[in-house]
């Protein structure tokens, strides 16, 4: 059976999808500066590591009204043949793999000549209880109505509009209070508050600035790729000492749940650690199969995991920014995010969730 991998997404309470293989990153929503003479649904741009990178709201694009930002919505880099550019959405929330027969191409509606039906969408997928509508990402990028095409307003909020567009020539003076009617306020997010102001900015900062960071730092990292509960990990291969099967294992008693217990390797003794907790996953210890024996300063353990797919060496100019759908309160332990056979994979920080993540247990017993 045919699968193809989608990044899965909400907006305006839908279920949304487009192609992992154009998707290139996912951050939350930083700052953007407002762009002079774009088109309506471009809002702004972000520095993108050296790139100008424009911004496209979703809302404006699918004939929406325009909706104050949140500081939990979302920006997905998308790249299309030539085209790079920055989509907002409510909330990213995972990747699914779909088979080719649960898309239905397009729908009708009993209407002979309908209005450019479905023209941002490649399809309709059920997934369990859900229906997703997927995205054509070419006509989300190039779509551009024919003058010639016949315009039906969609709702009030289009006769408003164009009911502003003709008050604008006669009063110029209302201009500030119109564009927030179309859509496009000057001003980035005018009714956030002071903190959210800061947390936007502070985005837009580390983005800009994640770019020197890189410079600075070598070119390639090797990591070993492994899967832990469906999802795929890489982890820097630098600190990585060996691969190994799990034999017997000894519990320990009056320590944490991430200790799975001890075992002999070659006449050392090896502690088992289960990360999967630290990274907000739930615990799963049923068929312990494989480690990965880890050494980070003075410290050696074996991190379980359900497989070890592969070796890959990555250009860190592919590490991207971590996803907003991982949780905020562990992206301390999270590198980055790159592609893999058409996968996100999660590069770990395991220095940082060893030494801050409550792995270490140093308490007497």
């Amino acid at each position: 059976m045919e699968t193809k991998p989608y990044l899965i997404f909400e907006q305006n309470g839908l279920l949304c999808g487009v192609e992992v293989g154009c998707v290139r990153e996912i951050f939350f929503l930083p700052e953007l500066t407002p762009i002079a003479q774009a088109p309506q649904d471009i809002v702004g741009a972000i520095d993108l590591r050296g790139e100008i990178l424009p911004v496209m709201d979703l809302n404006l694009r699918f004939g929406y009204v325009w909706q104050e930002y949140s500081v939990t919505d979302s920006a997905i880099v998308i790249e299309w043949q030539e085209v790079r550019l920055g989509i907002i959405v409510d909330r990213v929330t995972e990747v699914k793999q779909i088979p080719a027969e649960s898309i239905t191409p397009q729908l009708s509606y009993g209407r002979d000549k309908p209005d450019a039906p479905d023209r941002f969408l490649a399809g309709f997928a059920r997934c369990d209880a859900d229906i997703i509508m997927l995205l054509n990402v070419d006509r989300l990028i190039r779509y551009s109505p024919d003058k010639t095409e016949a315009k039906i307003p969609v709702s009030a909020a289009a006769i408003q509009v164009e009911a502003k567009n003709l008050q604008l020539e006669i009063e110029p003076k209302l201009l500030a209070e119109d564009t927030k009617v179309l859509g496009k306020p000057h001003v980035f997010c005018p009714n956030a508050t002071a903190e959210e102001k800061a947390i936007f900015r502070e985005r837009a900062d580390n983005l800009r600035l994640l770019g020197d960071r890189e410079n600075s730092a070598p070119i390639n990292m090797s990591l070993a790729v492994v899967a832990l509960n469906g999802e795929h990990f890489g982890i820097n291969l630098a600190v990585v000492r060996e691969f190994t099967d799990i034999r017997q294992v000894t519990p320990v008693p009056c320590t944490p749940d991430r200790i799975i217990g001890n075992m002999n390797l070659r006449g050392e003794i090896l502690t088992l650690v289960d990360i999967r907790n630290v990274l907000n996953m739930s615990p799963d210890t049923k068929s312990l199969s494989q480690a990965i024996v880890v050494e980070i300063e003075d410290l050696v353990a074996g991190i379980v995991v359900d497989e070890i797919l592969d070796i890959i060496h990555l250009n860190l100019s592919d590490l991207a920014t971590i996803p907003a759908a991982i949780n905020s309160v562990n992206r301390e332990y999270l590198r980055g995010t790159a592609f893999y056979e058409e996968k996100i994979i999660t590069v770990l920080n395991l220095q940082k969730l060893f030494t801050k993540g409550g792995i270490v247990v140093d308490e007497e017993v």
